[in-house]
């Protein structure tokens, strides 16, 4: 093997694993979102764990990725350690898949059929079809399945450039005697468990070795040690993920090693005493890529299945290790774990994580403004702490979703993904802003109740219905971030138009009462101030709509947006119609003072013509119609 031949060797193992990553990262943006539910729904028992780590190892090619992502799960409370335990067994089973992919190079024969399964027959069609599914597509999910593609090409380009290049290996007698030395089972199974350390991958050692069994040289007594130590190997990413994890996680991580070594035990004890006792003949045959791929999915399907009945065990282990301390029933925070780093590499699952946490901040905001309301009408201490620690939690949930979401923008985005991140980032201040007007109201209640003091009668019913209308504004705006609903979203800005009249409305009023003498200047400021919070309140409702609306439909500017809203169309009218009628405010007192002045008048004049009662009747009529003629659209 001269020089050349080692440029080429290594160029060869480049694009191996760049192809690799490639096929990996785009398979997982595809299934990404989805992963999350997938993994809740089919972790209820045993079997089905196994299937999921297999199926998503199998559909990601990387069982380090899956076990990562199972740690991240773990670490954040969504998956349990039992649940845990099978996926992980599954995700070894799973990485076979890569091992039979790689082993179509040493196909041989001469009939068209068996030519076209040839790699070095169907990579270039994969990667044209990739590079046309990359230059036209208009679609996300395409132009990943064209990276995935195009990365499987790559990926078999470089197995078979290292095959190439390995080639005067077997001339070398030299090397040959190197190999001989793997043929001691401690030796090889230490060599594959670096080597695979080393490339963070046993998909990728395994197709190391594929390339190297092409050549002839490599028999089974040296192969199947070097693929024992390869599944101990592969445990070292998800030993590092662990780094700075709950200890639940590093759990996880202790038994997928536990797993790895206690199989590789098994499964070398058995087979070595078996040959002992009566030798295998094939131990000194050459090894193709095709027996590699046999050898491997027999191990991991046999340890498999002796290990998944002591799942238990291995979780017993694993605690042992890692012994249960305060840290574990710590309850500060919790809910933060979910935002955990080593879900960043599966971004459209950090996403998801991020959304729901997002959803809660909401709903907690939500929950904030409700309590301030009731506190309005019944001032209770209890209640006022719940506002302000909903305010300070929400505070809490503003600053980590943030900085996770900035983490976010550093890996790339599907379509999809990237408008779910940018209404996340757009809202978040939004909800925290809810909370701190809710909490505005809520020392306005504490106020009023220091100073014992109160509204009038007409006051209390006017402000519960603005709190009703507030209050079902941010219901229907926490719908529409929940669902992403466009249509729905759409009549959150008429609903907003309602609340700015009756603000106005009720200052107004206010202000006549005051002049009236029937309510206090001082009272006055305390009112403007809860009419006002709600106002802003609803104000960031349409922020929020307005965000789910302009991403959705990816116009980024929000004001431009707003400025071609018409307020003339229809659909428009109707909804601000309705709104209003459903929210009226009652009749002034004065109205109603005319009302039964009137009747007590036409009960004292029996003599009066019926012509004077109609003419009193329409006056009467004409009064309570200026405030109903308020009510019409203003636009």
């Amino acid at each position: 093997m001269n020089f050349f031949n080692f440029l080429s060797l290594i160029g060869g193992l480049a694009l191996f694993l760049y192809g690799m990553d490639t096929m990996t990262s785009s398979l997982s943006n595809i299934s990404g979102s989805q992963m999350k539910a997938i993994m809740k729904n089919l972790t209820s028992n045993k079997l089905k764990g196994v299937l999921l780590g297999a199926g998503i190892t199998a559909l990601i090619q990387s069982s380090s990725g899956t076990t990562v992502i199972v740690v991240g799960l773990v670490n954040s409370g969504i998956m349990t350690l039992k649940q845990a335990v099978s996926v992980i067994m599954g995700a070894n089973v799973g990485t076979t898949i890569t091992s039979w992919i790689l082993s179509l190079t040493s196909l041989s024969g001469d009939s068209f059929i068996v030519q076209m399964f040839k790699p070095s027959s169907f990579s270039p069609i994969f990667a044209m079809i990739g590079v046309i599914f990359l230059i036209t597509s208009h679609t996300e999910r395409r132009i990943e399945i064209g990276k995935v593609l195009l990365g499987f090409s790559v990926l078999m380009y470089g197995m078979q450039t290292m095959s190439h290049s390995m080639g005067p290996l077997a001339e070398m007698p030299e090397f040959a005697g190197i190999l001989t030395i793997f043929s001691n089972p401690i030796l090889g199974i230490i060599a594959g468990a670096v080597i695979t350390a080393i490339v963070q991958s046993s998909s990728a050692s395994v197709g190391i070795l594929q390339s190297l069994a092409a050549t002839g040289i490599v028999n089974y007594a040296t192969a199947m040690p070097i693929i024992m130590g390869q599944n101990i190997g592969t445990c070292a990413t998800a030993l590092l993920s662990t780094i700075g994890a709950k200890r639940n996680a590093r759990r996880a991580a202790i038994i997928h090693l536990l797993f790895n070594m206690l199989g590789t035990a098994l499964f070398m004890a058995g087979f070595y005493i078996i040959n002992a006792i009566k030798p295998f003949t094939f131990m000194s045959s050459s090894i193709n890529p095709v027996g590699i791929a046999i050898v491997h999915t027999l191990m991991n399907l046999i340890t498999t299945a002796v290990l998944l009945p002591l799942s238990r065990l291995l979780v017993e282990l694993a605690t042992k290790f890692v012994p249960f301390t305060d840290e574990d029933y710590e309850e500060r925070d919790l809910e933060f774990q979910r935002l955990d780093d080593r879900l960043l590499d599966s971004p459209s699952l950090a996403l998801q994580q991020s959304f729901d946490l997002s959803v809660q901040m909401f709903a907690f905001s939500r929950e904030a403004l409700a309590l301030s309301v009731e506190l309005l009408e019944d001032f209770d201490k209890d209640k006022f702490k719940k506002v302000r620690s909903l305010e300070n939690k929400v505070d809490r949930y503003e600053d980590k979703l943030g900085t996770y979401m900035v983490k976010i923008t550093t890996k790339t985005l599907i379509n999809k993904d990237s408008r779910l991140h940018t209404i996340i980032l757009q809202c978040i201040g939004d909800f925290e802003r809810i909370a701190d007007h809710a909490r505005n109201i809520a020392e306005s209640a504490r106020e009023m109740e220091e100073k014992k003091v109160d509204f009038s009668e007409q006051a209390k019913e006017e402000l519960n219905i603005y709190s009703k209308a507030a209050l079902d504004l941010v219901d229907e705006t926490l719908q529409v971030y929940k669902t992403n609903d466009v249509v729905l979203a759409s009549s959150v800005e008429p609903f907003e138009e309602v609340i700015d009249y009756m603000h106005d409305e009720m200052k107004a009023r206010h202000v006549d009462r005051i002049t009236e003498g029937s309510c206090s200047i001082e009272m006055g400021f305390i009112l403007s101030d809860i009419t006002t919070s709600l106002e802003r309140i609803a104000d960031h409702c349409s922020n929020i709509a307005v965000s789910v609306i302009t991403v959705n439909a990816e116009v980024y500017e929000t004001h431009r947006y707003l400025n071609h809203v018409s307020k003339d169309s229809e659909a428009f009218i109707r909804e601000y119609k309705r709104n209003r009628e459903k929210y009226q405010l009652p009749l002034k007192r004065e109205y109603e003072k005319i009302k039964k002045e009137d009747k007590k008048s036409s009960k004292k004049s029996k003599g009066m013509s019926s012509k004077s009662k109609k003419s009193d009747k329409k006056g009467e009529k004409r009064k309570i119609d200026v405030e109903v003629k308020k009510m019409e659209v203003p636009f």
